[in-house]
């Protein structure tokens, strides 16, 4: 049985940009500046030093793969 990706595909490629936008193309830590997007897109800010509120994994895990795939 295939399961249904539950991430929005043009969703991720929005917020994989958001990343070169604000990062540049190639950050230095990229897995930390994917999830401050993704924080972002989901609490509508980025974190601040000791957030640790959680965000949708699947959905950084594919910015994460689409950052890699255009950096």
């Amino acid at each position: 049985m295939v399961e249904e990706n539950p991430v929005n595909p043009s969703l991720v490629t929005r917020l994989a940009a958001r990343v070169r936008e604000l990062y540049g193309a190639s950050p230095s830590d990229l897995e930390r500046m994917c999830w401050t997007v993704v924080h972002e897109h989901h609490h509508g800010a980025m974190p601040s030093e000791y957030d640790i509120r959680e965000v949708d994994e699947d959905l950084y895990l594919a910015v994460l793969t689409e950052a890699r795939l255009k950096g």
